[in-house]
């Protein structure tokens, strides 16, 4: 009697740990459609608003804090960075122009700016060589390269080049459902020592009117 007890209890806390497991959603293959036809359908995408974690990274060091940016896809751009509820930065671009407080070198505004806005609109993409690899697709063009992978249509990796010879590396990881689509969660931007890494928690796609 007392076994019998022992294995109904044990498979009642199965059932409760399984039941109030959260249900993974597997990504949808997208394998055979057009990945042209993938990037055109993103275009009427005019802003995108973000809700994150961000980490700054350089050599050894790190500083974490929450952040929150809206960005056009000209490339005008308002982020904040929060640390313990306090805001602890702020950067603004406007036609190119870009403040912050406090200052940043040019580096890390390279990675704020041209890094975070192609990033985010991975899929704009202008004049571009179309390549087929293995597992993915290459579209190039004179400063940008960026492979989606062809199950998933979702990037996992851009270079972006820009002037003496500096280049910035961006890595995606994690694809998750965010408000309906699928989108990578996790966003490494890197250039020379300097790397920003972003956890998107919640994202919103403006549609231009």
């Amino acid at each position: 009697m007392l076994k019998i007890v022992s294995k109904l209890f044990f498979l009642s806390i199965l059932f409760i740990i399984f039941a109030c497991a959260p249900r993974r959603v597997e990504i949808p293959s997208y394998e055979g459609v057009d990945v042209r036809e993938v990037l055109a359908a993103k275009k009427p995408v005019s802003d995108i608003e973000a809700v994150f974690s961000i980490t700054f990274e350089k050599e050894d060091t790190s500083v974490k804090g929450d952040g929150r940016a809206n960005i056009s896809r000209n490339g005008d751009l308002d982020l904040r960075v929060y640390s313990f509820g306090f805001l602890a930065f702020e950067l603004a671009t406007r036609d190119g122009i870009i403040k912050s407080d406090p200052p940043v070198d040019r580096n890390k505004a390279a990675i704020l700016t041209y890094g975070l806005r192609d990033c985010l609109f991975w899929w704009d993409i202008d004049e571009y060589r179309l390549e087929e690899e293995k597992d993915a697709f290459l579209f190039s063009n004179a400063v940008r390269k960026i492979w989606i992978d062809k199950k998933t249509m979702l990037p996992f990796k851009q270079m972006i080049s820009l002037s003496e010879d500096r280049e910035l590396v961006i890595t995606y990881e994690n694809p998750e459902k965010i408000n309906g689509i699928w989108y990578p969660s996790k966003i490494r931007i890197q250039l020379a020592r300097y790397s920003v890494i972003l956890v998107i928690k919640d994202m919103l796609f403006v549609l231009e009117t």
